[in-house]
C-alpha cells in the first residue's frame, strides 16, 4: 500500500510538472508576437505577425473600426437618447496570439486595455465533387470595450465594460494553403451585452492568413474576396472594350484602303485598255486620197 500510495503521488506530481511545462511552453509561444504596423504605409492598417518555434505562423494586416451605439440622458433627464461611438484600432497596439493545425487566435488590445480585439480562425476539411478539400474561415469575433472610458463615450448610462460577439459567424472564407486579400469595407455584426445594443464591426484593407505560412513574414498566394474582383473587372472592362472598339477600326480602315485601292486599279486598267483600243481604231484607218484635189496641189501621184 505504501509503495502503490507513493507511486500514484509521484504519478500525480509527473501530471502536474507536464501540465505546467505544457502551459509555459504554450504562454512562451504567445509571446512570440510582433506589431509591425510601423510599416504600413496606410496609417488606419495595422499589421500583427504571430510566431512559433521561430517560424511565423499567422500574418494580419487590417484597418478596423467599431460603431457601438450606447445610451445618454436627454436634457430632461428622463428620457434616453441613443449616442454611437467610433472606436479605431490604433498603432502600437498590445498584440498576442497562438498558431494550431486547426485552429488559430489573434487578439488585440489598446487604449490601456479599454479594448480588445479577439478573432479566432478554423481550418476544416470538406468532401467535394472534386474531392476532399480543405478551407480556413475567420469562426469567432469578441469585442470588449469599456463604455466608462471618456475619449469615445460622453456620460453613458451603462457605463463599464461590455462584451460584443458575433453568432454563427463565417466570413473571409479561404482555400487552405492561400492568404485572405481584400480591399473593400466588410461589416460584420456583433451582439453587445448592453442591451438591445448591436455593434458594427467595419474591416478593410485587409490580408490575413491563419494557417500554412512557408516563409517567414511572407504572404502566400492571395485569394482576392468577389467584391474586389467585381471592382477589378469594373476598372478592366473598360479598358478592354476600348482595346477591342479601336481595333475594330483598325481593322475597318485597313479593309477600307485595300477596297479603294483595288478599285482605282481596275478603273485605271479599264480605262488604259479603252484608250489603247481607240488609238488602234485611228491608227488602222487610212482614208483614201482626193484624186482631184491631188491633181490641183500637184500631189505627184503616178
Amino acid at each position: 500500500m505504501d509503495l502503490r500510495g507513493r507511486a500514484v503521488l509521484s504519478f500525480n506530481r509527473l501530471r502536474v510538472l507536464l501540465m505546467l511545462f505544457h502551459t509555459m511552453a504554450r504562454i512562451t509561444a504567445e509571446q512570440e508576437v510582433e506589431n509591425l504596423s510601423g510599416l504600413s504605409t496606410n496609417p488606419e492598417k495595422d499589421i500583427f505577425v504571430v510566431r512559433e518555434n521561430g517560424t511565423t505562423c499567422l500574418m494580419a494586416e487590417f484597418a478596423a473600426k467599431f460603431i457601438v451605439p450606447y445610451d445618454v440622458w436627454a436634457s430632461n433627464y428622463v428620457d434616453l437618447i441613443t449616442e454611437q461611438a467610433e472606436i479605431s484600432l490604433t498603432r502600437g497596439a498590445e498584440v498576442k496570439g497562438r498558431c494550431g493545425h486547426n485552429e488559430s487566435e489573434l487578439q488585440v488590445f489598446w487604449v490601456d486595455r479599454a479594448y480588445s480585439l479577439r478573432m479566432l480562425f478554423v481550418k476544416e476539411g470538406h468532401n467535394t465533387s472534386k474531392g476532399p478539400e480543405a478551407t480556413w474561415r475567420l469562426s469567432k469575433v469578441q469585442f470588449v470595450y469599456d463604455s466608462s472610458e471618456k475619449t469615445h463615450f460622453k456620460d453613458a448610462v451603462t457605463a463599464g465594460k461590455h462584451t460584443a460577439n458575433s453568432h454563427r459567424l463565417s466570413a473571409l472564407v479561404t482555400p487552405a494553403g492561400k492568404s485572405y486579400e481584400c480591399q473593400a469595407q466588410q461589416t460584420i455584426s456583433l451582439t453587445s451585452s448592453d442591451p438591445q445594443k448591436t455593434v458594427t464591426m467595419i474591416l478593410s484593407a485587409v490580408h490575413i492568413q491563419p494557417f500554412d505560412i512557408i516563409s517567414d513574414f511572407v504572404f502566400s498566394e492571395e485569394h482576392k474576396c468577389q467584391v474586389d474582383e467585381q471592382e477589378q473587372l469594373e476598372e478592366t472592362l473598360p479598358l478592354i472594350l476600348g482595346l477591342i472598339l479601336g481595333l475594330v477600326i483598325v481593322v475597318t480602315l485597313v479593309i477600307y484602303h485595300i477596297h479603294h485601292k483595288m478599285t482605282a486599279n481596275q478603273n485605271y486598267l479599264e480605262k488604259d485598255g479603252g484608250s489603247r483600243s481607240e488609238e488602234g481604231i485611228i491608227g488602222s484607218w487610212s482614208p483614201e486620197p482626193d484624186l482631184d484635189l491631188c491633181r490641183m496641189a500637184g500631189c505627184g501621184l503616178v
